[in-house]
């Protein structure tokens, strides 16, 4: 069990650090992002359908022009997953993944 939890803080250390690594940018447009995920997720689990989904992202303003077809992608492609996580998992889960590729891009 204490091997555990110190692989656990050390997989915790190590994502901060590569975190710190990236640009601004880079951790600005994976945290939104990952928002936006976790945002399409709790829609999807409360019953809300795709097409309403969609209507409220096209109803919303957007600071940057890349962010409503971003946006749009993301939700797509949520409500297609069979997952149903909690949002907070799937907010994790994309901030991580997202990290990794822009990391692994550099």
């Amino acid at each position: 069990m204490r091997n555990v939890l110190i692989s656990l803080a050390l997989v915790g250390v190590a994502a901060s650090a590569q975190a710190k690594e990236l640009m601004a940018n880079d951790r600005y447009m994976c945290d939104w992002g990952a928002g936006t995920a976790a945002r399409a997720q709790e829609l999807k689990l409360s019953g809300v359908s795709l097409y309403a989904a969609r209507q409220k992202i096209q109803a919303t303003r957007f600071s940057k022009g890349w962010m409503r077809m971003m946006a749009l992608g993301i939700t797509e492609q949520t409500y297609d997953s069979p997952s149903r996580f909690k949002p907070a998992a799937v907010r994790q889960s994309f901030y991580e993944e997202c990290v990794r590729y822009k990391l692994a891009h550099r």
